[in-house]
């Protein structure tokens, strides 16, 4: 069975691993009931939440990533009617009585340790949020809102992806091979970013951005039930409800970043867009005004021209084994971890490429797997990810429940007898999805509710993006970089020339991140909206991204982020602050430090979401950052490093 699960060796298991997962936690609601106040309420509540995830976390990534649509839609359906159950549970008043009673006993919970009291808080903030203090019309209502918006989340995914369709005559007969005939019509499928013909991105941009009414009718009831829900469980707008017990507590203080980091980068920004715009004139006199389906090509031609990094000339040093053994390494060094290839069973994987490695700690031994399913095919997302399938757990035979991930990638299919080579783009992407792997693996928390990367998504990405600093370190590359054929390893003026090319546009690029971020924060506050979303869309563009909106269009119907980042876009950037803090702190002068290897695992990554993130990043940075200190943090990074400078000049 798929993951080792015995049910899951047919589509129909999905149904049986649901069945008997619903049984268990019937069970589990009643003990919990029954049971007097105390660490073992914790426990149960626990217990019941990885019944139910352990079916639930293998349905989503089954959903998504498994070559057969049986099991997709088997695994679609599991994933619905748990959801539905949680949503259930959530409101339940019985159940939430028994865990009221816990956290009114001052007694008690002067006993509890710190985790097991944030734990049991914040199982209540589950509660809360589905309106559990409400009356029972009001409670029903909660639920159905949960429900509905459930289902406007994925019809807002697919329409969010889905092509738009053109009569082909509109378009100029020298640019209509760039798109996919169907009959009489083109379908374009994307932005075509990287393409050199201006009209063709200007035609892929005013098209596949082009308004749809249906598309927009979901968003305006997606932003608008979301906002209903918020209030009707008590917060002033559904920000404030999805801020809570992040590491920026508030709308006020995403703001507050949001408008610091933008002052900060205008300047630069304004520079960049010149240089695009000197750019542009020079490859197209005839049209040289800087148009938002520009930015991203012409700061690629910028890099490229100024930098000559051709991924073409890395690929050959980047083999995926050669980037697997620099994992290995430097993670042996640092945190003293190795990863191992297992044989996988039958049954076990969805797809013959999928390799499963054990995660082995030098003393403390086996801490969990990872499924590695990194090649493309057929209906398989284009996206890079990593899956909890299983979160660890402290189990109540004293065993540990070992924790189970995927990292989901879309590496090309190597040619016959050559190893798969990934570009410098795609390595970086393998840093920072292991860096997620091993938050799952050293996130060996008591309680599953908490495991791992169950935690902020404003602290989930940090460390991650920590993995991306050593990815662009060259005394990380140059443990692992070499030629496939010759052996020779990667010169060390390429790599700064890579790390150095990461700059070129780099506060434009971040000025485009503040404008999303922003977007999404004005989306999800104060309601109803003063204007459309189209209109507050144009405003902020204008104001905040710079670049002039094209009449017609709603990137907004794009912006799919909306569904799984909802008020906390914001996040990434906010991450990014934190690995940069850490990383010049503590690695930048030796990556390889073991001291601090060891107390970046006892600060960050040990404690999962089983304590607050500021208080993480105090632990590991001994000092409390302001959001000042966070975007000085992210500015800092935009300056170019002297040395590179004077060597290419």
């Amino acid at each position: 069975g798929l993951f080792g699960v015995p049910e899951l060796s047919c589509p129909e298991g999905f149904q049986e691993a649901q069945d008997k997962a619903l049984q268990e936690s019937e069970q589990l609601v009643q003990k919990a009931c029954s049971t007097p106040p105390g660490p073992e309420t914790v426990m149960i509540f626990d217990q019941l939440s990885d019944r139910l995830c352990r079916v639930a976390d293998l349905a989503d990534f089954v959903k998504v990533a498994h070559p057969d649509f049986a099991f997709r839609e088997a695994a679609e359906e599991a994933c619905r009617n748990i959801g539905t159950v949680v949503e259930k549970l959530n409101t339940d008043v019985e159940l939430c009585q028994s865990l009221r009673r816990l956290l009114t006993d001052e007694t008690v919970m002067s006993s509890l340790d710190p985790e097991t009291r944030r734990v049991a808080e914040l199982f209540m903030f589950d509660f809360e949020i589905s309106g559990i203090h409400l009356d029972e019309e009001k409670r029903k209502k909660a639920v159905d809102l949960n429900v509905r918006i459930l289902d406007l989340c994925n019809e807002f995914l697919i329409g969010s992806h889905l092509p738009n369709k053109i009569d082909k005559h509109v378009l100029p007969e020298h640019i209509r091979y760039n798109f996919t005939a169907e009959g009489n019509y083109l379908q374009v499928a994307g932005l075509h970013a990287d393409c050199p013909d201006d009209l063709v991105r200007e035609a892929a941009y005013k098209i596949f951005l082009h308004s749809n009414a249906q598309q927009l009718a979901r968003l305006e009831e997606l932003l608008a039930s979301r906002n209903s829900l918020a209030q009707l469980v008590g917060y002033d707008t559904f920000a404030h409800r999805a801020l809570q017990g992040t590491m920026a507590k508030n709308p006020e203080t995403v703001r507050q970043f949001l408008e610091k980091l933008s002052e900060q980068l205008s300047k630069r920004t304004q520079k960049d867009f010149e240089m695009m715009t000197k750019m542009k004139m020079k490859l197209n006199p005839h049209n040289s005004m800087l148009m938002p389906w520009d930015h991203p090509y012409y700061s690629g031609v910028l890099r490229a021209e100024r930098y000559n990094i051709d991924p073409g000339l890395y690929c050959p040093f980047f083999s995926l084994g050669a980037c697997m053994e620099g994992l290995n390494s430097l993670f042996s060094q640092l945190l003293g971890i190795s990863l191992y290839a297992e044989q996988t069973k039958r049954g076990e994987i969805w797809s013959e490429d999928v390799r499963k490695l054990a995660v082995v700690h030098e003393t403390e031994g086996l801490l969990g797997y990872i499924y590695c399913d990194f090649f493309q095919r057929p209906d398989k997302p284009h996206q890079d990810c990593h899956f909890t399938v299983r979160g660890g757990r402290l189990k109540e035979n004293g065993e540990y429940q070992l924790p189970v991930v995927v990292l989901m990638l879309s590496l090309p299919n190597s040619a016959r007898g050559a190893p798969t080579l990934l570009s410098p783009g795609m390595m970086e992407n393998l840093f920072h999805e292991m860096g997620h792997a091993m938050h799952s693996m050293l996130g060996r928390t008591r309680y599953q509710h908490v495991t791992g990367t169950r935690c902020p998504t404003d602290f989930a990405e940090v460390p991650s993006i920590l993995m991306e600093y050593f990815a662009n370190d060259y005394r990380v590359v140059n443990q692992f970089a070499r030629h496939y054929k010759t052996g020779q390893p990667l010169p060390k003026n390429m790599v700064s020339r890579l790390c150095e090319s990461k700059k070129v546009c780099a506060a434009a690029d971040m000025q485009l991140q503040v404008f999303y971020a922003v977007l999404d924060q004005i989306y999800h506050g104060k309601h109803p909206l003063k204007k459309s979303t189209t209109e507050i869309l144009k405003e902020t563009q204008e104001k905040v991204y710079g670049l002039p909106y094209i009449p017609n269009t709603a990137w907004q119907l794009r912006f799919s982020h909306l569904v799984g980042y909802g008020a906390k876009y914001y996040s990434y950037l906010m991450s990014r602050a934190v690995a940069s803090m850490v990383w010049k702190q503590c690695f930048a002068q030796n990556p390889f430090d073991r001291a601090m290897g060891e107390r970046y695992r006892r600060e960050m990554l040990a404690h999962g979401g089983g304590k607050e993130p500021m208080l993480m990043v105090q632990g590991m940075l001994q000092k409390s950052p302001s959001v000042e200190d966070f975007v000085d943090a992210l500015v800092s990074d935009l300056d170019h490093d002297f040395e590179t400078f004077i060597m290419d000049s």
